[in-house]
């Protein structure tokens, strides 16, 4: 029996001897990062990485100092934590591809074909849509139709009591997640009321948005295991829900909407123009736009909101400055006829609250900068040290090792609303380590021209969102005293991390 189980074990042992052989296991050679395979075939260190990405790297740069390389998932990423260095990657667009890996996980997740122009299928510069459509001349129609979305589903009479001085109790998360998707919804994809004003026309345009914002939720469940490589038939409702949201955005459903986006409209004319993808596959195009809007707009605003309103002086100093914004344009807040304006001018000289959500997205952030090597080539890092990358291999920032650094931010798990604000309550754009003034000190939208081309937008309607809660509400934790939600390390890497729980509040209209 014991010659038999030596044996088995033998048999055991060269299996994965073999396996480990033919998965691959990389050597160190001269001149390149220190280098981790971990010790699972394939996976190498993915599971350490994604129980605490943070305190895996902080880990590993102290065994291996500021670049070192580790295999997670069949692909060897080169870890960069040196903040000095960090232009070092951002600067190398002739060696590095930035769109390689946001395009093939497009692909995973929302199952159209690749958008890259290379592989054949369109000829679109889609990054180029995005900057025409999002940014500059494009931003005041988006404002315009966001402030007046936002009124009309903040203040619809089934978010609100009979006696509207009575205290509405939600969830931060909840009543977040409803207005912003609901408001951000309409303004990108449009209505379908076309002039129909009827309150049977209204309701089934409800009916259509909240049953898009279901199917979102549960398509978003799934969405960091689709980007790992998971097929999506494994999931059979969030299967389910990514393709109920293309049916509602094949061409000749969005057609018969009104007030649609720049963005959408360009979109549509360019996927019916320069692609050669079906009609189920555009409107999956559009899901991917959906998700891009939504995803992490939607935690940013909670984590905004529920710091703001645990913060007394936070809340008195954005209440102030709102107050004055609306007062200085002869503006009279009145829920009953809710017309309020922002322009881009008046948004963009709002310090306070850009301070205020700096800070929340800068205890939520945890993105991750990923570019690919286009070949092999010399890496020069800030200490004049160079390191060889071979091609294919990733070189990844991870920004919350800046925003979490006590040499760069004092006490950095401390939320401090005005720690963007310098001594004449402007914006701070001053922040050091070491002594040396830091190039790359707040990431959360991503660096060099891999930054997100709609944070403007989605900056601009968190304030939007802020202005008008602070104009119409009191605001109210349940419990004063409750604690900072954990983050969602699960979604670690793709942006802004969600809570593990909602936070409930409550809320009523202000006397008039």
């Amino acid at each position: 029996m014991m010659i038999s189980m030596a044996l088995i074990w033998a048999v055991v042992v060269a299996i994965c001897c073999c396996l480990w052989l033919i998965l691959g296991i990389r050597r160190r050679q001269p001149g390149e990062p220190p280098v981790e395979n971990g010790w699972i075939p394939y996976l190498g260190c993915a599971l350490q990485f994604g129980a605490n990405p943070l305190e895996f790297l902080r880990s590993r740069q102290k065994k291996h100092g500021h670049i070192f390389t580790c295999k997670i998932a069949g692909q060897y990423v080169h870890f960069l934590c040196d903040p000095f260095s960090y232009h070092s990657v951002i600067r190398q667009g002739r060696h590095l591809d930035w769109k390689k890996f946001h395009f093939a996980a497009s692909v995973k997740a929302f199952g159209h074909e690749s958008m890259d122009p290379s592989h054949g299928y369109t000829t679109e510069n889609l990054h180029q849509t995005f900057l025409k459509t999002l940014q500059g001349e494009a931003l005041p129609s988006l404002i315009k139709n966001m402030m007046e979305n936002l009124q009309s589903v903040m203040l619809q009479s089934d978010r609100l009591k009979a006696s509207r001085s009575e205290w509405e109790v939600d969830g931060i998360f909840a009543f977040c997640y409803k207005v912003m998707f609901e408001s951000g919804y309409f303004t990108l994809f449009g209505k379908e009321l076309d002039g129909d004003q009827s309150i049977a026309r209204q309701q089934a345009q409800k009916a259509l948005v909240l049953n898009a914002l279901e199917n979102f939720k549960e398509f978003d469940k799934i969405f960091p295991a689709l980007v790992a490589g998971l097929p999506i038939h494994v999931f059979k409702s969030g299967h389910s829900a990514r393709e109920n949201l293309a049916k509602t955005m094949l061409h000749e459903n969005l057609n018969k909407r009104t007030q649609i986006s720049d963005l959408i409209s360009l979109r549509m004319l360019l996927n019916d123009t320069l692609s050669s993808f079906n009609e189920i596959g555009k409107a999956r195009t559009h899901v991917a736009i959906l998700w891009a809007s939504q995803a992490n707009t939607l935690p940013a605003t909670f984590w905004t909101l529920f710091y703001l309103i645990r913060c007394p002086a936070a809340m008195k100093a954005a209440s102030e400055e709102v107050r004055n914004i609306f007062e200085s344009s002869n503006q009279k807040v009145d829920p009953k006829n809710p017309h309020l304006v922002l322009t881009r001018e008046q948004l963009d000289n709002m310090p306070v609250l850009d301070s205020i959500i700096k800070e929340a997205m800068r205890l939520s952030s945890a993105s991750l900068n990923v570019r690919v090597a286009k070949e092999d080539f010399l890496l020069h890092l800030d200490n004049k040290e160079s390191y060889c990358i071979r091609k294919d291999d990733v070189i990844a920032l991870y920004p919350q090792m800046l925003h979490f650094d006590p040499e760069i931010y004092e006490d950095p798990l401390t939320y401090k609303y005005d720690r963007y604000l310098d001594e004449n309550g402007q914006e701070k754009t001053s922040f050091y380590r070491g002594g040396r003034k830091l190039r790359y000190y707040y990431m959360p939208f991503g660096s060099g021209v891999t930054k997100c081309p709609g944070r403007f937008f989605a900056i601009h309607e968190i304030k939007q969102f802020l202005s008008l809660v602070l104009s119409y509400f009191d605001l109210e934790l349940l419990d004063s005293a409750v604690k900072i939600p954990p983050l969602d390390q699960s979604r670690a890497g793709l942006g802004i991390l969600q809570p593990t729980y909602d936070v409930h509040f409550r809320y009523r209209l202000k006397a008039q």
